[in-house]
């Protein structure tokens, strides 16, 4: 992308870095962009980084100060509470500060957590686009040949904004852009499929058509910015809550499986007498795939007889050694579980790997908020660098 951005002499664009968009995740791409400029000889550039890690403390301030804090998709208003199990906290950036940037002559951005459509957004409107069709044109390219068909990866999609719609074409020989293709993208993750909300406001697709207007290219026409009358910036965060780690072993027996929330119970039972409750201090899961580890009690079909089950073993605790401990002996009772009618001594499991694994440890999310802000700014650190090999 750089090479290419410097040999054509025009802007590149990275957005939500490392996809977090922490401040750590920003100065990585910053060193990637040096290390890349130094081994190829590339001429000076200005590259503009721009921060969107907020501190713990500073949103505190925000909420002491008289702020609101409104939650997402069923989420209460924030509490200090919330903050309290937080770690990390990044703002989601609109289109200005990036669209700032390249007025500023910036021919490298690298954003911290940012709107998707944005990074497309920005340069679009800072050509004069209306925002309608450069919000829509960033929903269309986000995720690249997402919005052509055949499915073929992350392959090159191109998209031309004019006095007569936004057109989409497909760059892969083998792929085109069709009104389902385009139609279907703008669907993709959104609660309500008519409107694709960013800071500032949303697009609304109520009214979009969809014309085929060549073998590889559709044209899309009637969409609408919606702006909002106070401009909102969404915070996301989250706290650790545990350790993890992992078993996994595999269930051929079909005693054994026709019986097989008995045989957990039991494992569990054993957890209790050496650990406690489960729940406090620790939690173990049983996911069985075959059955319905996907969506667990909610499945509304299970498999009613498998002819083998693999099971993973799910411990978290915030003492690793102690997770390691109670996963171990979580999966080992599954092999020394004796049910009636049971007579031999051998296992009932089969191990797929004799050893605990160690996983990430477990985040859960403490901010899916917005908050009003004076200025699409504020939440945003914009720092310039000389880049020179």
């Amino acid at each position: 992308m750089l090479l290419a951005a410097r040999r054509l002499d025009v802007p590149m664009i990275v957005g939500s870095a490392s996809d977090t968009g922490t401040d750590a995740a920003v100065d990585r791409f910053i060193g990637l962009i040096r290390g890349i400029a130094k081994r190829h000889s590339l001429p000076p550039f200005k590259l503009t980084a721009i921060y969107s890690e907020l501190s713990v403390e500073a949103v505190r301030k925000y909420l002491a100060g008289g702020r609101v804090l409104e939650g997402l998709d069923g989420r209460d208003r924030a509490t200090d509470e919330d903050l309290a199990a937080t770690d990390r906290i990044v703002a989601v950036m609109g289109a200005e500060p990036i669209a700032a940037a390249l007025a500023d002559g910036a021919q490298v951005v690298i954003c911290g957590r940012a709107s998707d459509p944005s990074i497309f957004a920005a340069p679009l409107l800072n050509a004069g686009h209306t925002p309608a069709n450069a919000f829509f044109a960033g929903k269309a390219l986000e995720c690249a040949s997402f919005c052509a068909e055949p499915f073929m990866g992350k392959e090159t999609v191109l998209g031309v904004i004019s006095d007569a719609g936004v057109d989409v074409s497909a760059m892969n020989s083998k792929q085109r852009c069709t009104p389902t293709s385009v139609a279907a993208h703008t669907m993709y993750e959104r609660v309500n499929p008519f409107r694709e909300y960013v800071p500032g406001g949303y697009v609304d697709l109520t009214a979009c058509q969809y014309e085929q207007i060549d073998p590889i290219t559709t044209r899309v026409t009637g969409q609408r910015f919606v702006r909002d009358d106070v401009y909102r910036t969404k915070l996301e965060g989250s706290g650790k809550v545990a350790e993890r780690r992992l078993f996994i072993a595999g269930i051929r027996d079909p005693y054994i499986i026709n019986l097989i929330d008995q045989v957990i119970d039991l494992a569990k039972e054993r957890l209790r007498k050496r650990f406690g409750p489960i729940g406090e201090g620790y939690d173990v899961h049983y996911h069985l795939y075959g059955r319905n580890a996907v969506m667990g009690d909610l499945d509304p079909s299970p498999a009613q007889a498998p002819h083998e089950l693999g099971v993973v073993v799910d411990v978290m605790c915030t003492d690793a050694e102690l997770a390691e401990q109670i996963c171990h002996i979580a999966a080992k009772a599954l092999f020394m579980t004796r049910l009636p009618e049971i007579k031999g001594t051998a296992g009932t499991a089969a191990i797929f790997l004799d050893e605990v694994l160690t996983a990430q440890p477990v985040y859960r999310w403490t901010l899916n908020h917005v908050m009003e802000v004076d200025d699409p700014h504020e939440l945003f650190r914009t720092v310039a660098h000389t880049i020179a090999s």
